[in-house]
């Protein structure tokens, strides 16, 4: 894959957890404030004041997630990206931290 490649690929699951997460702030009890600065998307629970970092690391051509359960690594592998310890997908992962930090029920 090249940046270029990479780049796109990673803006498009940035843009995606921030469109998911603003539709779910506004249908469900999810209270929760993302800010975007370049490849950083921060997620805050407004109840808890606890976060999750997602960001993309374009030299490792990986997106990483730093949430309270820990740090993740995850590589685009096809059309998905997978952590690169276990396996796990990506969103399905996120999805569970989310959800376990915001205290509300959330699929993306």
């Amino acid at each position: 894959m090249t940046e270029s490649e990479f780049l796109v690929a990673a803006e498009a699951a940035l843009s995606k957890i921030e469109t998911a997460l603003e539709n779910a702030a506004d249908q469900t009890d999810l209270d929760v404030e993302c800010s975007r600065s370049g490849n950083v998307l921060e997620i805050e629970f407004v109840d808890n004041g606890s976060k999750i970092i997602v960001n993309s690391q374009a030299p490792m051509q990986e997106l990483w997630i730093a949430a309270k359960s820990g740090g993740f690594h995850y590589k685009q592998r096809g059309n998905i990206w997978v952590n690169t310890r276990d396996g796990s997908e990506f969103f399905a992962a996120l999805s569970g931290m989310i959800s376990a930090q915001g205290g509300v029920p959330l699929t993306l």
